[in-house]
């Protein structure tokens, strides 16, 4: 299981110090980009993720329109895992195919409010499917229980790759996510809002 602390809590004024406070306890670092268009808020591109400085994997989420035109910039900028949401891709296997020739690990994502099986023929290409929890553009939203039946339905199905799950992940919902099946849990509020980081962290069941 791995930790993924969404940089969308930490404070942008002083990331990459953020980012060192609790590298040593965490496998990935997650980023949330918005375009103000496929979710209402607007974050960060690609020129901040490259000036993340970091031993973690960059997992990078897009929640854009049109997340094709981006790729090859976030490629540059030093991202490994790139997922983007099947809302957002009417093509979603030409958009996959062009994430993979820019030498990036593949994700998608799906709202709360998408069936999980529409990802049932894209399955086999995946190196990662992420689970939104909450509704994807803003942080510090309740838990959604039905994740976990995504979660078990992905594992049953046959899926080998990493399943992350991220919204409302504290001490409670991270071990239950875990044992449906999830394999990286993303969390905001919950490290980054935490007096104790490290003790936070080893509550998700590090």
């Amino acid at each position: 299981m791995k930790i993924a602390p969404s940089i969308l809590s930490a404070d942008f004024g002083r990331l990459n110090e953020e980012i060192a406070s609790v590298e040593k306890f965490c496998d990935w670092v997650h980023v949330d980009v918005m375009d103000g268009h496929f979710v209402p808020n607007i974050t960060i591109g690609a020129p901040v993720v490259k000036c993340i400085k970091t031993s973690l994997v960059k997992d990078v989420h897009l929640m854009i329109d049109s997340p094709e035109k981006y790729i090859e910039d976030f490629a540059k900028a030093g991202t490994n895992y790139l997922t983007v949401h099947f809302e957002a891709c009417p093509n979603l296997k030409e958009v996959l195919d062009i994430i993979r020739k820019n030498g990036m690990k593949v994700g998608v994502s799906v709202k709360p409010g998408t069936p999980i099986d529409v990802l049932k023929e894209f399955l086999d290409e995946l190196d990662l499917v992420l689970v939104m929890s909450v509704e994807p553009g803003f942080g510090g939203q309740k838990f959604m229980e039905s994740a976990l039946g995504k979660i078990s339905w992905l594992r049953d199905a046959g899926f080998k790759g990493e399943i992350s799950v991220d919204g409302g992940i504290n001490a409670e919902t991270g071990p239950a996510c875990v044992k449906a099946g999830a394999s990286v849990l993303v969390a905001g509020n919950y490290i980054f809002g935490a007096e104790d980081r490290e003790q936070a962290i080893r509550k998700l069941g590090r």
